[in-house]
């Protein structure tokens, strides 16, 4: 299924400041500003991250999956109007694995505000492979136009 493009990676490098290796957004397909984002995380079998995560059976680590949907989340955050700041982790909660992803899959990122006072957002994450759940988390970040 060909989904829309409401932001390509090079819109999403205009926003968040990581590059590749370490870019885990491909695209941002849905966005309600200041509510819900889904974007999507193509995984190929040539990510750096494989060559250790295990050579014999790669699969993308859970680490990197709850970073994506912290990605995901920043620009969801700097889109709803915290342009031209910095978007910082500050704590990560109930954080479930539940289905290895492996090269192929399409990863389909979906975050939620639950909560949004002043600099402070919390966000619900949650991961999907061909509609099944794989990873959730709910996580909150910072965001400054300030380093740290």
């Amino acid at each position: 299924m060909i989904m829309p493009i409401i932001m390509d990676v090079q819109q999403i490098k205009e926003a968040l400041p990581h590059r590749y290796p370490f870019l885990l957004v491909d695209r941002v397909i849905e966005m309600e500003e200041g509510k819900s984002i889904t974007g999507l995380k193509n995984v190929t079998a040539n990510e750096e991250f494989f060559n250790g995560h295990f050579p014999a059976k790669p699969i993308m680590p859970g680490v990197l999956q709850v970073e994506a949907l912290a990605q995901v989340a920043g620009v969801l955050a700097i889109k709803s109007g915290a342009a031209g700041s910095m978007v910082y982790f500050m704590s990560i909660d109930g954080v479930k694995f539940r289905k290895p992803v492996v090269p192929g899959d399409q990863l389909i990122l979906k975050a939620t505000v639950i909560q949004h006072r002043g600099k402070i957002w919390k966000f619900r994450g949650e991961s999907f492979v061909d509609g099944t759940l794989v990873s959730e988390a709910e996580f909150m970040a910072m965001v400054s136009s300030e380093g740290v």
